[in-house]
């Protein structure tokens, strides 16, 4: 059974499926419109919100962070991308780790992926919903029913938090919080109820939901001019905020540009990664590219490194117009640095901040239903979600399965349920796709083709492990100090120490290449740091998706019938 556990696809098999089906996708993405797939699904709520947080903490020097965040994307994107060129089709990580890791490691990273696609996807849905609200009401003075705007936890929790804040007296409350608080009440008091429950839904975030599903489900050609027209628009908002922010930066602002020194800046590490994380979704749009080998690796890089120049460039704008420490608590830090010196500038921001979503919303709703589809024609899903429609040349059953469990999932769940969860998916995915190429056969170089440029790790990967002991020296002895006290982040550290010995080691002995040795220890880091109560719902994830393989995918397989 452990043989079987781990049979692999073979490269010339993968790529010879696609062409016999009886209806294939349509084969018009250019390099240009995947470029600008891969800028829509990143230039997202990061830019409008999470740069905040990140500010807040790391200060000016934030700009570093962006440019950790995209080296340690970019080696990922560089395996991404020679993958792309030598498997050319749908199924992004699920299909790389079937050819490199057997079929067991391309289940449970095509499981993680549902995180990163249709889970992830509410997380943007609910965004999308407070953006469009702030839009309705600063711009076009509409206010909603505060109950069509919220989930039920959310409600519930602020009433019974704000009762009990006021029944312990209002001495100690800011008028903000006080008003906070009544608000949260009279919402609760104010919503319809069945029985004695009170009814909360976000209407907005299903609505969206549901016309993105039919956007995506009519055809990849309406999806990807949408997509190219939400690019323009937002990248042309975000240069102007940049010239016009400019005019009201103070270079003393940027004094002292580390004031929490390096440790501050990488507590925005979580924050930054995940409004990178979308670049991954050019990769499923792979058997509708006109050249997939040529034209899927240079689309990835080409969107990671304008990205990359937008978020270093706002970064330093907002930290120079305003104190670092201004952005506490700041959800909205684009509108909240022009609220009282340019007010016309917020109404774009607001505008502009719908529109950013709604391209995030779009990608990763088209990216979702080819990885089922991917894992159907494998057989480890049942057939219908592989079933392509006649006409407009989607998978129809995927799409419209995908956009019910975000549309449900937006109407009445909390997003910060979900977002960690959504990282710890992505960088798994990054981590089987950095290390599957290294177990790829080497071959030469191809014309038209994409490869990374072997660089011996050997030696450079044991200094560069030496110094990153020595820079968080501290933290490993506060780590064994503490194992016994503060859980399971500490273990989750040094369990990384150890990985990453054992990985130098092999490359020593190897000579594995740099890049992709790098991608798998980068990512493995950024994974400690994700809070270890959403590794254990992770972990609950796995078990319910390993069920389902055992009951259904390993029987049903296509090499369980025809191995090899």
């Amino acid at each position: 059974m452990g043989g079987s556990l781990f049979r692999k696809k073979k490269i010339e098999n993968i790529i010879a499926e696609p062409e016999e089906q009886q209806h294939g996708l349509n084969k018009i993405l250019t390099v240009k419109d995947l470029t600008f797939l891969g800028i829509a699904a990143v230039v997202g709520a990061g830019i409008f919100s999470t740069i905040g947080s990140a500010a807040y903490h790391g200060g000016p020097g934030v700009s570093l962070l962006f440019i950790i965040t995209a080296v340690t994307c970019g080696f990922s994107a560089l395996c991404y991308a020679e993958f792309a060129s030598r498997v050319p089709v749908s199924g992004s990580a699920y299909t790389y780790s079937y050819v490199s890791f057997g079929e067991i490691v391309a289940w449970v990273i095509g499981w993680a992926l549902i995180l990163e696609y249709a889970i992830g996807n509410i997380v943007v849905a609910i965004s999308w919903s407070g953006y469009f609200n702030n839009l309705l009401v600063h711009v076009f003075h509409i206010h909603l029913p505060d109950w069509l705007l919220v989930d039920p936890e959310t409600a519930i929790n602020a009433y019974h938090g704000a009762v009990k804040a006021l029944a312990e007296g209002t001495a100690g409350l800011t008028p903000e919080d006080l008003k906070n608080h009544q608000f949260a009440i009279e919402a609760y008091n104010a919503a319809p109820k069945i029985g004695t429950m009170p009814v909360f839904l976000n209407l907005p975030a299903f609505i969206v939901t549901a016309l993105i599903t039919w956007l995506a489900y009519i055809g990849i050609k309406e999806s990807k001019q949408s997509a190219n027209f939400m690019v323009m628009f937002k990248i042309a908002v975000i240069i102007f905020i940049i010239i016009v922010g400019a005019f009201f930066v103070d270079t003393n602002n940027w004094t002292p540009f580390l004031p929490n020194r390096f440790e501050g800046v990488l507590k925005g590490v979580s924050a930054v990664f995940y409004a990178y994380i979308g670049f991954d979704a050019i990769s499923t749009t792979a058997e509708e590219c006109r050249n997939p080998q040529r034209d899927l690796p240079r689309s990835m890089i080409y969107s990671l490194l304008i990205c990359t120049v937008l978020y270093i460039a706002v970064a330093l704008v907002l930290t120079g117009i305003e104190n670092y420490a201004s952005f506490k608590n700041v959800s909205d830090p684009l509108a909240f640095v022009f609220e009282k010196r340019a007010p016309w500038v917020e109404k774009i921001v607001s505008v502009s901040a719908v529109v950013a979503t709604t391209s995030v919303l779009l990608v990763f709703q088209i990216g979702q239903p080819r990885i089922w589809m991917s894992m159907s024609r494998d057989g480890l899903l049942p057939r219908i979600f592989q079933k392509i429609h006649p006409r407009y040349k989607t998978p129809s059953f995927s799409t419209l399965l995908t956009g019910v469990i975000v549309g449900i999932g937006a109407l009445f769940l909390e997003s910060s349920l979900v977002t960690d969860l959504t990282s710890i998916g992505t960088l798994f995915a990054f981590i089987l796709v950095c290390g599957g190429l290294l177990l790829l056969p080497p071959v030469s170089k191809e014309a038209g083709k994409f490869r990374i440029p072997y660089l011996n790790g050997r030696y450079i990967i044991p200094v560069l492990l030496l110094l990153f002991i020595y820079l968080f020296r501290e933290r490993t002895v506060q780590s064994f100090r503490n194992i016994g006290n503060e859980g399971y982040q500490e273990i989750l550290f040094l369990l990384f120490l150890v990985t990453a010995t054992v990985i130098t080691i092999k490359t020593m002995l190897r000579k594995y290449s740099f890049v992709p040795v790098m991608g798998v220890l980068s990512c493995l880091y950024l994974l400690t740091e994700i809070p270890a109560i959403s590794w254990l719902w992770f972990f609950v994830w796995m078990a319910i998706g390993l069920v389902i393989y055992f009951l259904y995918g390993y029987r049903k397989s296509n090499l369980a019938k025809k191995p090899g």
